[in-house]
């Protein structure tokens, strides 16, 4: 059993890698234009048609976060976030969503990203997710300037990106671009986790998720955060943390030797962030793992995520296989791949 999930031992796998998606949307300038709005109810259908379900609730006065069976979603006033791994059918929320936002007032997407780490079992998923191609060509048919990127190897460890953007350029627009709302978003993808780490996060070990995550650091990671935890029976681990300004962070762990995996993302804005890339790695010790950072002009992590091209490989143990940096019209994007040092 995994997450709940009863499995054949012949075929026991579960795909921890995750499938994100993140989208904005324009409110006119109506105050009473909020996503937070939409009944739970409506949000179980969504869910149903990804195959996942809502297991635990937190809110603030900024943002609402959901632990869901696979993985976890965030709602604030214009931003949607669903992130969901296994094999999980994360773009059939699409289309349900465009059809349901209208009722609160929004008519148009401002942004939008799907991205996800090439899965370690690709012939386990669903349509429309058995290959990038399907999922760019599922995504087209709802945005027809859409653009599609891979970085990374190809055919070896990759990193897949789909991005829209009603700001697709910087010119004859009605929105000044240098006084956007900041957004910044970092994500580090983990895999070949320590065994003895990786114990901590089962039934065997502790009985709720408050207790592994007290004892196993992860609510010194970035203290300001209001912790929302599960422990799965009998072993697997989510977390959502959500802040006041709208600031959240969620690990998931999928804690099986032979396929484990950990993933950290958060929007807390930072003018670096090696220190808290040091704080957990040494918290989870993976053999090898993946650096996204996002951030737009009005982030103060905008002109500062390109000194990790630099600083992070030289002050730490770890070697740099791969690094890759990119300038959208509105976002920076830093890629970079890290494993140990023969």
């Amino acid at each position: 059993m995994l997450n709940g999930k009863v499995v054949e031992p012949s075929v026991h796998f579960f795909e921890g890698v995750e499938k994100l998606l993140e989208i904005w949307f324009e409110d006119g300038g109506n105050d009473d234009c909020d996503l937070r709005k939409i009944p739970r109810d409506d949000w179980v259908t969504l869910l149903k048609a990804v195959k996942c379900e809502i297991i635990s609730f937190s809110q603030n006065d900024a943002i609402d976060a959901y632990v869901l069976s696979e993985s976890s979603m965030f709602v604030s006033k214009k931003r949607w976030i669903l992130k969901t791994c296994g094999s999980t059918t994360l773009l059939k929320s699409l289309k349900p969503l465009l059809e349901l936002v209208p009722n609160y007032g929004f008519r148009e997407i401002t942004d939008l990203f799907y991205s996800r780490k090439n899965f370690a079992r690709p012939e386990l998923q669903a349509f429309p997710h058995r290959g990038f191609c399907e999922e760019v060509e599922y995504l087209d048919t709802v945005f027809e300037e859409g653009r599609s990127y891979c970085l990374g190897s190809i055919n070896r460890e990759c990193w897949y990106l789909y991005t829209f953007s009603k700001y697709k350029k910087e010119v004859s627009r009605p929105r000044k671009l240098d006084n956007a709302e900041p957004d910044q978003t970092i994500e580090i993808l983990m895999q070949n986790l320590d065994n003895d780490v990786m114990g901590m996060f089962s039934k065997e070990k502790f009985n709720t998720g408050a207790e592994v995550t007290k004892a196993t650091g992860i609510d010194k990671l970035l203290p300001q955060m209001e912790i929302d935890d599960f422990l799965f029976e009998p072993c697997g681990y989510s977390m959502n943390g959500i802040a006041p300004k709208g600031e959240y962070m969620t690990i998931h762990i999928t804690p099986e030797s032979s396929f484990s995996y950990v993933s950290f993302e958060s929007n807390v804005s930072m003018n670096n962030y090696a220190e808290l890339i040091n704080r957990v790695v040494k918290t989870f010790k993976p053999g090898k793992f993946v650096i996204n950072i996002f951030a737009n002009k009005a982030s103060p992590a905008y002109a500062t995520i390109k000194e990790l091209e630099v600083e992070y490989a030289e002050k730490t143990s770890w070697k740099r296989s791969n690094m890759q940096y990119c300038s959208f019209p509105l976002y920076n994007l830093l890629f970079a791949q890290y494993c140990q040092c023969p």
